[in-house]
């Protein structure tokens, strides 16, 4: 294990009925006149807007309203809501929605004190100082980032989908009400499954020995996806299940997990990234395609960790005499598991070609710049890059 430093300062109010708690929670954390930020409208139709909306009127906030947030946010929009925020002195942002609705909305409280463009921040040539509070009202199980550091947003000028990683990231408060997450159509819901679970797999992928305490942590995650999403998928209703994935995705991005392991993986990501930014494909339903071609790439630098993943994830039976086998059992058993979820296998399924792959591996932010690679457990090339989207194809 290797040394680190943990803080996550978000409080988490769960459970249902917990959203009328709302305005009394932006109050505690100074909140006089609110952005209140949201998608394509949704929340107007399953009752959460209006539960909200009450909320804050009865604890006599004023709050203005920017909708519009689309999948892999973009930065035209965090750009309205930074200057909503300086012409009408706000002092709090509200996103209600998903891991999209709350990227927009970190990136809008950091733009807000900054002078120059807030796109700086991912490029990354700035680093935030201060932020406005945020806080959050959860919709959909996924993305994590009602609990993270993280904020990715789309530049359609030049289809580039960047991350930001801060402290000033983290919402002041989130609130994870399952009950919320009943009106979303099942395709929905198995992206954010999967993209939940990349992000338990891509901690779990290190090259940080004597880490047996959070092998086990990242595995519970994993396991109680896996056992969880074969029951909401059969009810979309079932609020057990619901609320385990609710809080599993929470766990799997809050950096608790990752502790002490050196940095995780992420290159699925990183990849995902810019076949979102390309093609607007949904961020799970890209991760679905791209992690197991990734793991099919680079079993053979550990073969053991990916043999422990597959025993311990998948109960695959280990073969003592052909570790290699179980490894790739391994792999097909994620794939299968995505396939259950209604997630597409191929990059051909969703709309990206092969003409365009050189393009894509070119445009892969890069976590070590002076050696051009991206990832940590394998560290990849461009040309690495682009034998995985071949082997996606």
């Amino acid at each position: 294990m290797v040394n680190f430093d943990y803080k996550n300062p978000t409080r988490i109010v769960f459970g249902k009925g917990t959203i009328p708690q709302t305005g009394v929670l932006v109050k505690e954390h100074g909140g006089s006149k609110v952005l209140l930020h949201f998608g394509s409208g949704s929340i107007r139709k399953n009752g959460v807007y209006d539960a909200v909306a009450k909320s804050l009127k009865e604890a006599g906030i004023e709050f203005v309203e920017l909708g519009g947030v689309q999948p892999n946010p973009r930065l035209a929009l965090v750009k309205e809501g930074i200057k909503i925020c300086r012409e009408k002195n706000i002092d709090f942002i509200l996103a209600v929605g998903g891991g999209s609705v709350i990227d927009s909305a970190k990136a809008i409280g950091v733009g807000v004190p900054y002078d120059g463009d807030v796109w700086d921040f991912f490029l990354p040539t700035a680093v935030p100082q201060k932020s406005i509070p945020v806080g959050t009202v959860l919709t959909i199980s996924a993305a994590g980032s009602e609990m993270s550091w993280s904020s990715v947003i789309t530049n359609d000028d030049g289809k580039f989908k960047r991350f930001l990683d801060c402290q000033q990231n983290y919402p002041a408060f989130s609130i994870l009400d399952p009950e919320t997450t009943f009106s979303l159509p099942a395709y929905q819901v198995g992206c954010g499954i999967t993209d939940m679970f990349v992000h338990a797999y891509e901690r779990y992928f290190t090259t940080t020995k004597n880490v047996d305490l959070t092998d086990r942590l990242c595995e519970a995650v994993m396991v109680s996806i896996i056992d969880n999403a074969k029951r909401l998928m059969k009810n979309l209703k079932d609020y057990d299940a619901a609320a385990e994935l609710m809080w599993c995705g929470s766990l799997a991005h809050n950096n608790l997990i990752g502790t002490g392991r050196g940095g995780g993986d992420f290159a699925s990501h990183m990849i995902e990234h810019e076949l979102s930014a390309f093609n607007d494909v949904a961020h799970g339903a890209g991760l679905a395609v791209i992690t197991p071609n990734l793991m099919k790439f680079m079993y053979k630098h550990d073969l053991p960790r990916f043999v422990q993943f597959a025993v311990r994830i998948f109960g695959i039976e280990q073969n003592f005499h052909n570790p290699e086998e179980t490894a790739l059992r391994g792999i097909d058993a994620l794939r299968d598991f995505f396939n259950s979820l209604g997630m597409p296998k191929t990059l051909k399924e969703i709309g990206i070609e092969e003409k365009d792959f050189a393009a894509i591996a070119k445009k892969i932010r890069k976590f070590d710049a002076e050696n051009d690679t991206t990832g940590n457990f394998l560290p990849l090339k461009s040309a690495d890059v682009e034998k995985i989207l071949q082997l996606a194809k």
